[in-house]
C-alpha cells in the first residue's frame, strides 16, 4: 500500500466563495498544484487507458471547526478535480474517480445537516468515471478551502459557523438501507470525547436511483451507455414495499406484467407482450442462467435486472421479451447483522436474518447467511405455505487479485391445495348461476405441491491487471417436487359444474449445470476505446416428469363437495435432455467522448432429446444459432443519451412436425430506439420505442391430409410500444418508481387464430408508481410514508379472444419508522378491497387478485 493523500475543503455557512490557502506544511500541496481537467483534457483524450482512482470508503469526523468528510483513496495526488457553484451549492467533479468499495461495488454517501449553516454533504458517481462532491448551505453559498495532504485520504473539511462542533446528523433515507456490501453508519464516539465520527457507506447505496448495471452487456455499465432498456429494482424499493416475492416485484416495472399469483409456486410473467417461463432461458440468477424460476423468498436478493428485449448474444436462448436477472446478496467487509419479523392477514407470519462480515481477522474471508421462515394462509380456501430458506455465501480473496465465492442455496417448501385459478363465466363473464367467489379453490383440500430445491456453485474472479480480468462461473441446481392437483379444464354447459383433471403422485425432478467463461479488457486502437468481452457457456439440463392422470369428478362451483373420487388412472412419463454451447464476443466501443458503440455476435449449438418412457419413443433435434446485436448510443449533452438498437434471440421449439420433420428454432427480433436522462444526480429517467417480431411460431397444421395433432411453424406475432421509467430522489428524502407502458402486441400469422387478434394477457396500457417521502430534521426525522397506485388495463384471456380480463387500478401504502438501528414498518395491499384478476391461462383458469391485506414488519440491525 502506498501512501494516503487529502484535498481539504473547509466549509463556512456564509455566501462568498473563497480559496483558502494552505498551512505551511512540506507535505501539504495547494490547490494550485493539483491537475485540473480543464488543464489535462488532451492528455486524458490521448491515453484511453487512464487509471480511474477508486475510492474505497467514506468517513465523517468531527473537528475544531466542524467536521471532516474524508474519501479514502491511496492515489490521491492523481486525482483531477475541477469546482464550480449552483445557488447555494458547492460543487467539486472528479472527472477520473469512482466510488467503489474492497469488492468493487459502487456506493453513496449523504449527510443531513453536518454542521450548522450547511443542509448537506453528498458524495456520488455521477458516471462511469467522475465522482461528485456537493455541499450545499442552507442561507447562502459556502466558503470553500482546498487543499491536498499525503495522510489518509481525500478530505473535505466543514466548518461550522459556531464554536463548539456538532455532531453529524445522519440522513436515514432510502440511501442509507442496506444493500450489496453496505456497512451501516457507526457512531463510535461522541463529538465531546473528542474521537471520530465515522460514516462509512459501502455498496450499492442509491436509493430509488440505480446507475450502473452488469446485466446488459455482463460488465458494470452505467445504464445511460446501454442502448437498450433496463430497469433495476433496487434493495430500497424492495424493503419499502415489503416484498418477498418475485411477482410482487415485477410489478414495478413498465411493460412487466403477473401471469401468475402470489400464491403461485412459481413466477411466469409477460414482458412486452410475451410470456416467459420455466426453462425458457429468460430468468437468470447473478448473470448465470436460472432454470427454475422459484423465488420463494426475496431474503437473499439484492436487487432485480430487467432487460427489456432479446438477450440471446449474451445468454442463449431465450423468449424476446425480455430477461430478468436477480442480484443475490453478497458478503460484506464490515459486520452486518439484522433480524426481521412480519405479520400480516391471512395468517401470514415471516422472519428473517441477514448475517455477514469477516471471518479472519485480515478480512481475506468473508460469509453471509441469509435465512428465512414462513408460513402463511391465502385468501383462497384451503391454500397454505410454509417454506424454510438458508442460503450461505463465503468469499476468500486469494491474494490481491483473485477472488472465488462459494455459493448455496436450499429451499424446502409445501403448498397445500394450491390455487388453480376459477372460470371466466361467474367472473369476468355473466352466468345465470350467480357470481363464483373468489375464495373459491377447484382444487382438492388434499391436494399438494412439496418442492426440495438446491443450488450449489462458485465465482472466481482474478484481474491480470488494471484493464484485464476473467471471471469463472458455474451453478448447479436439483430441484424435487411431488404433487397432486385436480386441474379445471372446462365448464359445463348450465355453467356450474366445472370437470377436472386429476393428477396424481406426481414426480418432476430437475438437475441443470451451468459453466461460464468470460475474459473482459480495455485497449484502445489510435484514440478509439473499447472494452472487449470474450466468453463462452456450457449447460446441461435433465428431466424427468412422471404421474398418472385420470378424470375427477366434477365440482360445484357454488356448493362445492369436496374429496371427490378419481376414475381409472393413466400413467404418463417422459424425459428430456438439452445441452447446449455458446461462444460470443462484445466490444463496447467508444469513438468520442459522447458516442459510443456496441456491438456482439453469439454462436449457439444445442441438442434437445424428448423420451416417452410409456410409448418408449424418442424425438431428437439440434440445431444451430448466430444471435447479433448493434447498439449506438450518442449522448449530445452530458445527462442525456440517445440510442438506438438491434438485438435478435433464438429459443428451441419441441413439438411434432409432420413428416419427421424437425422445427428450427424460434426467433425474435427487435428494433429499439429510445432517450435516457438524468434530470439530476438522483433522478433518471428513459423513454423506449420498441418493435419486437416473434416468427417460427408453431400453430396447428392444417395443410390437407396432415392428422390432426401435428404442428407447423408458419406463426408470427408482433409487439409495438412506448415505455417510460422515472426512478430516483426528487428532493431529500422524497423518492419516486414510476412507469408507462402502451403496448400493441398482436398475431400477424396464424393457421388457427384470426389475423390481428391481441397476444393474451398482454395489457394495451399499464402505469405504476411508488413514491415515499421521510421526514429529515426534527422530533419526527425517520417518519415516512408511501403510497403506490398500480394501473393494469384490460387484456385478451386467450389467442383466441374470446373474453376479455377487465382493467384494474390498484393503491397501496406504507407507514415507516427508523431510528438508529431499528425500523418498524406497516404496508396496506389494495386498501380499497378492489375485486380484480391477474391474469388468465384459458378460460376454465382466472386468477384473482389479493383483497386487502395489512402486514407489519419490524427489524433490528446489531
Amino acid at each position: 500500500m502506498g501512501q494516503k493523500s487529502h484535498i481539504l475543503f473547509a466549509v463556512g455557512a456564509i455566501a462568498i466563495i473563497t480559496i483558502q490557502p494552505a498551512q505551511a506544511d512540506s507535505d501539504i500541496s495547494r490547490i494550485q498544484d493539483i491537475i485540473h481537467p480543464q488543464q489535462s483534457a488532451a492528455l486524458l483524450a490521448q491515453d484511453p487507458g487512464v487509471t480511474v482512482v477508486q475510492v474505497t470508503g467514506v468517513k465523517a469526523n468531527p473537528t475544531d471547526k466542524g467536521v471532516e468528510v474524508i474519501l479514502q483513496t491511496t492515489l490521491g495526488q492523481q486525482l483531477q478535480v475541477v469546482n464550480r457553484s449552483a445557488g447555494n451549492s458547492f460543487i467539486v467533479d472528479i472527472p477520473n474517480a469512482q466510488l467503489r468499495n474492497k469488492s468493487g461495488d459502487a456506493f453513496t454517501f449523504r449527510s443531513q445537516k453536518p454542521v450548522e449553516g450547511i443542509t448537506q454533504i453528498t458524495a456520488t458517481n455521477l458516471d462511469a468515471n467522475t465522482i461528485r462532491v456537493t455541499v450545499t448551505g442552507e442561507a447562502g453559498l459556502p466558503i470553500v478551502e482546498l487543499f491536498d495532504s499525503p495522510d489518509e485520504g481525500l478530505i473535505f473539511g466543514v466548518a461550522s459557523v459556531v464554536s463548539t462542533p456538532q455532531q453529524p446528523q445522519t440522513s436515514q433515507t432510502p440511501e442509507q438501507e442496506q444493500p450489496t456490501s453496505e456497512t451501516q453508519p457507526e457512531q463510535e464516539a461522541s463529538a465531546e470525547d473528542d474521537e471520530p465520527i465515522e460514516l462509512v457507506v459501502t455498496g450499492e447505496q442509491d436509493g430509488y436511483s440505480v446507475r450502473d448495471s452488469s446485466t446488459a452487456t455482463k460488465i458494470d455499465t452505467p445504464l445511460r451507455d446501454i442502448p437498450q432498456s433496463i430497469q433495476v429494482i433496487p434493495q430500497q424499493v424492495i424493503r419499502d414495499q415489503n416484498i418477498t416475492q418475485l411477482q410482487d416485484a415485477i410489478r414495478n416495472v413498465p411493460g412487466v406484467n403477473v401471469f401468475t399469483p402470489p400464491s403461485f409456486p412459481t413466477a411466469n410473467v409477460s414482458i412486452r407482450g410475451f410470456l416467459v417461463g420455466a426453462f425458457s432461458g429468460n430468468y437468470l440468477r447473478d448473470g448465470l442462467r436460472e432454470p427454475s424460476q422459484t423465488t420463494f423468498d426475496f431474503s437473499n436478493i439484492e436487487r432485480v435486472e430487467v432487460l427489456k428485449g432479446p438477450a440471446s448474444v449474451l445468454f442463449g436462448r431465450g423468449l424476446p421479451g425480455g430477461t430478468v436477472n436477480l442480484i443475490t446478496k453478497q458478503p460484506l467487509s464490515d459486520p452486518f447483522y439484522t433480524v426481521d419479523a412480519t405479520i400480516g392477514s391471512y395468517d401470514f407470519y415471516r422472519s428473517a436474518v441477514d448475517l455477514s462480515g469477516p471471518l479472519n481477522d485480515s478480512g481475506s474471508v468473508l460469509y453471509r447467511l441469509n435465512a428465512a421462515y414462513k408460513n402463511a394462509g391465502s385468501f383462497v380456501d384451503f391454500l397454505e405455505n410454509e417454506y424454510l430458506l438458508v442460503a450461505p455465501v463465503v468469499s476468500l480473496a486469494i491474494g490481491e487479485k483473485t477472488k472465488l465465492t462459494l455459493e448455496g442455496e436450499y429451499i424446502d417448501s409445501t403448498t397445500n391445495s394450491t390455487n388453480l385459478g376459477i372460470p371466466a363465466d361467474g367472473t369476468v363473464l355473466p352466468n345465470q348461476n350467480g357470481k363464483i367467489p373468489r375464495n373459491r379453490n377447484v382444487n382438492e383440500p388434499s391436494a399438494f405441491n412439496e418442492l426440495t430445491l438446491g443450488r450449489v456453485g462458485y465465482r472466481f474472479e482474478h484481474q491480470f491487471s488494471d484493464n484485464w480480468s476473467l471471471q469463472n462461473a458455474f451453478r448447479a441446481v436439483f430441484e424435487r417436487n411431488e404433487q397432486e392437483l385436480y386441474l379445471p379444464t372446462s365448464l359445463a354447459s348450465n355453467n356450474r359444474i366445472v370437470n377436472r383433471l386429476a393428477i396424481k403422485d406426481r414426480r418432476l425432478e430437475s438437475d441443470s449445470y451451468d459453466l461460464s467463461v468470460d475474459l473482459a479488457g480495455k485497449f484502445s486502437t489510435g484514440s478509439i476505446e473499447h472494452q472487449l468481452l470474450i466468453g463462452t457457456t456450457l449447460s446441461f439440463d435433465r428431466t424427468t416428469d412422471q404421474s398418472f392422470r385420470g378424470t375427477a369428478a366434477p365440482l360445484d362451483l357454488f356448493n362445492p363437495v369436496y374429496n371427490s373420487t378419481v376414475g381409472s388412472l393413466s400413467r404418463a412419463s417422459d424425459a428430456t435432455k438439452t445441452d447446449s454451447l455458446g461462444i460470443y464476443i462484445q466490444d463496447q466501443i467508444k469513438l468520442v467522448e459522447n458516442l459510443k458503440v456496441l456491438l456482439g455476435v453469439r454462436f449457439d449449438t444445442f441438442k434437445q432429446t424428448t423420451e416417452n418412457l410409456v410409448a418408449n419413443t424418442e424425438l431428437e433435434q439440434s440445431d444451430n444459432a448466430f444471435s447479433p446485436r448493434f447498439g449506438i448510443v450518442y449522448q449530445p449533452i452530458t445527462p442525456i443519451s440517445l440510442y438506438a438498437s438491434y438485438t435478435r434471440s433464438f429459443s428451441p421449439v419441441t413439438g411434432i412436425a409432420f413428416g419427421d420433420n424437425s422445427f428450427q428454432p424460434e426467433r425474435g427480433t427487435q428494433y429499439e430506439v429510445g432517450v435516457k436522462a438524468d434530470l439530476n444526480n438522483q433522478l433518471s429517467a428513459t423513454l423506449a420505442f420498441y418493435d419486437i417480431i416473434r416468427s417460427n411460431v408453431t400453430t396447428a397444421d392444417n395443410r390437407p391430409g396432415v392428422p390432426p395433432g401435428f404442428s407447423i411453424q408458419t406463426g408470427e406475432q408482433r409487439s409495438r410500444g412506448i415505455e417510460l421509467s422515472l426512478a430516483g430522489e426528487i428532493l431529500p428524502g422524497w423518492g419516486i418508481f414510476a412507469g408507462y407502458a402502451y403496448n400493441d402486441a398482436r398475431i400477424t400469422k396464424d393457421n388457427t387464430f384470426a389475423v390481428d387478434n391481441r397476444v393474451n394477457n398482454a395489457p394495451e396500457h399499464t402505469f405504476n408508481l411508488w413514491t415515499t417521502y421521510e421526514i429529515q430534521q426534527g422530533s419526527l426525522q425517520g417518519f415516512g410514508v408511501g403510497a403506490g397506485f398500480f394501473f393494469v388495463g384490460d387484456r385478451q384471456g386467450d389467442l383466441g379472444n374470446t373474453f376479455t380480463v377487465p382493467s384494474y387500478f390498484r393503491t397501496d401504502a406504507a407507514l415507516f419508522y427508523r431510528r438508529d438501528r431499528f425500523r418498524a414498518q406497516i404496508n396496506f395491499r389494495n386498501i380499497f378491497d378492489v375485486d380484480y384478476f391477474e391474469s388468465a391461462a384459458n378460460r376454465a383458469r382466472l386468477f384473482a387478485g389479493e383483497p386487502f391485506t395489512v402486514q407489519g414488519t419490524i427489524s433490528w440491525e446489531f
